[in-house]
């Protein structure tokens, strides 16, 4: 039997979880404006890309602001800060297992970043690990000259679409 009391505590917890912290969270995430993008490569400078990583680095703020589209607008909101923490390309582009019909994973191409979303007072608002895990063939065919580039942007676009899923988008 339904009682007064039932009805009354069923409504205090509804209202409890609804403004809980955890659901007010996920509403800002969902709602939050990046005004600035900030992309560091120098891991993966001294990892040996060299000269790459500031491509790798323009590539991914030019793929974030298109990728973020109406979340992104520049001296507003918060900043967000991606971190590359390692790009690996596979020795063998095409198929998985390296053409064995018994393997498996592996040719696959990986980028890992870290993301940070920091308040207009530096203060940490959110952070969180992306990995990116293609298949090499995303690239298109092998046997062009600029296969590695195209890898590479593959990746990046990944990246960020991952991230705009974390961010809320």
């Amino acid at each position: 039997m339904t009682t007064r009391r039932n009805l009354l505590s069923l409504g205090l917890t509804g209202a409890a979880l609804v403004l809980s912290p955890q659901w007010i969270a996920s509403a800002e995430a969902q709602s939050r404006t990046i005004g600035a993008i900030r992309v560091d490569t120098s891991r993966i400078a001294r990892q040996g890309w060299g000269e790459n990583a500031d491509r790798i680095r323009v590539g991914m703020e030019r793929q974030l602001a298109a990728t973020l589209g109406p979340m992104y607008r520049r001296g507003a909101g918060t900043t967000l800060q991606v971190t590359v923490k390692g790009v690996w390309l596979s020795s063998f582009a095409g198929g998985s297992g390296g053409g064995k019909p018994t393997g498996g994973g592996g040719s696959n191409d990986n980028f890992d970043s870290e993301i940070a979303v920091f308040g207009p007072r530096g203060e940490v608002l959110q952070t969180f690990p992306v990995l990116s895990v293609l298949d090499s063939g995303s690239g298109g065919a092998w046997y062009l000259p600029d296969v590695d580039q195209r890898r590479v942007a593959a990746l990046i676009e990944n990246n960020a679409l991952w991230i705009k899923r974390y961010l809320g988008g």
